[in-house]
């Protein structure tokens, strides 16, 4: 079938002196631009179907954010709320837009402005929309390497060098696949990229700076080469996966560095895809979608009750920073909310774009249930996009919850049972075969 297709950008950088997203806590007030943060969005219609697609600069979008705006989106531009997808890079480097400190500050005021900016957005994707014609490719690009390291003790935890003693191996895999889906006017002038890998924008960590990471990097060199298009990123299973190799001897690069390399990565794959794939004016297209009902682990009594006295000990200020605090309000609120009700909702979405499956969900999910699913994919090529239509935190494997650590013990943004993302595995199945029914 022939797809009409449209898109559009907007920069969604908030003032200085917002606070940043960062390391998770307090008073982290942007003091400069390093670049602007986006939102960019791309618009399908077929003869029966029709999807938005925007990805935004920012770490996470919150489920009630994303319900609401999708509604308003929907309503804006006759468009119905389940088939607007809205997603985050991940960036850290973006505003703060969900509490993970008791009293780390959520710009309101920004994500306000950013849903009004949105609708805008959509209007504008849907006003472009012209017969299209689509390519798409599946590269390798390796950004990303996993990020759980294991030690003799039976522990297991993020980021520690490698290179010690007692060092067992990695808790699980990294995934390079890069794939990249290009829009073109039915004269071949290209209306905007879709790309997508599996590493963790999370270079500027601490740094008090508003940036798009590495996907912004990329972006800036895919428009050096072919113009002022929109361009969308979509995260992997990143989960458990960084942006650099932890068993890497000799010098270290600076942030500046890590930056520059996973955008030219990201970048130079996609580029070659687009000069290497052939259009199609004919392209299979259809989406569906599922809520998928996911158990919530509680923390250990024990636990609850030493996070409670920190909590207490911060607000009297007796403690001081760190992981602790960030653990005990993790802990507290993970408790507060679903203590009551231990069940949260999983929106999954699968969209058949000729070739591709993308394939989205909220959490951020272990790389290795994005294997699983590619491995069980009936499609030519599998994008398994993270962070997308709302916010459910960490989907570990069961290998990470009895190696425990951050992203393995239960917190509010680690919070579901070590089934959840088997389950998640075979709901996806079943979608996949529903636009694949013959393969």
């Amino acid at each position: 079938m022939t797809i009409q297709t449209g898109a559009a950008s907007v920069i969604i950088t908030p003032p200085l002196g917002t606070q940043i997203q960062g390391a998770g806590i307090a008073d982290q007030p942007a003091k400069v631009v390093r670049d602007q943060l986006e939102a960019n969005a791309v618009y399908f219609r077929s003869d029966d179907q029709t999807v938005l697609l925007i990805s935004c600069d920012v770490a996470v979008l919150t489920t009630d954010f994303v319900i609401a705006t999708r509604v308003a989106i929907g309503d804006a531009i006759g468009l119905n709320d389940s088939d607007v997808i809205i997603s985050a890079t991940h960036t850290h480097s973006g505003p703060s837009v969900m509490k993970t400190d008791f009293d780390k500050p959520v710009e309101d005021g920004f994500l306000k402005t950013l849903c009004k900016q949105l609708i805008v957005l959509a209007k504008q994707a849907k006003q472009a929309a012209v017969p299209s014609k689509i390519g798409w490719g599946l590269g390798n690009a390796a950004v990303g390497y996993n990020r759980r390291c294991c030690w003799s003790d039976g522990s297991h935890s993020m980021h520690n060098p490698a290179l010690r003693t007692d060092f067992t191996g990695f808790e699980g895999p990294g995934d390079p696949d890069h794939v990249a889906i290009f829009a073109c006017d039915a004269d071949g002038k290209l209306l905007a990229v879709i790309h997508q890998n599996t590493a963790h924008p999370t270079t500027f960590f601490s740094e008090k700076c508003f940036s798009s990471d590495f996907p912004g990097e990329a972006r800036s060199h895919i428009r050096d080469s072919l113009g002022e298009i929109p361009v969308l990123f979509f995260n992997g299973a990143l989960g458990d996966v960084c942006r650099r190799d932890v068993m890497t001897k000799g010098q270290v690069e600076t942030v500046e560095q890590i930056l520059k390399r996973c955008g030219h990565l990201l970048a130079g794959e996609t580029l070659r895809l687009f000069h290497e794939s052939p259009l199609h004016d004919k392209v299979a297209f259809g989406h569906v979608y599922v809520d998928m009902l996911a158990d919530v682990r509680l923390p250990a009594p024990d636990r609850l009750t030493l996070a409670r006295e920190t909590i207490s000990q911060m607000q009297q200020g007796k403690e001081g920073g760190g992981m602790n605090r960030i653990f005990a309000w993790g802990i507290t609120s993970l408790q507060d909310e679903f203590g009551e009700n231990p069940t949260d909702t999983l929106r999954l979405h699968v969209l058949r774009i000729g070739d591709v499956a993308l394939v989205t969900q909220p959490t951020e999910l272990y790389c290795q249930f994005g294997l699983d699913i590619k491995r069980r994919s009936p499609a030519p090529i599998t994008a398994v996009c993270s962070v997308a239509d709302g916010y459910a935190g960490y989907c570990p494997t069961l290998y990470s919850i009895i190696g425990g650590g951050y992203s393995g013990e239960a917190i509010q943004w680690c919070r579901f049972t070590p089934e959840t993302g088997y389950k998640l595995v075979d709901k996806v199945s079943r979608l996949l075969r529903q636009l694949w029914p013959n393969e």
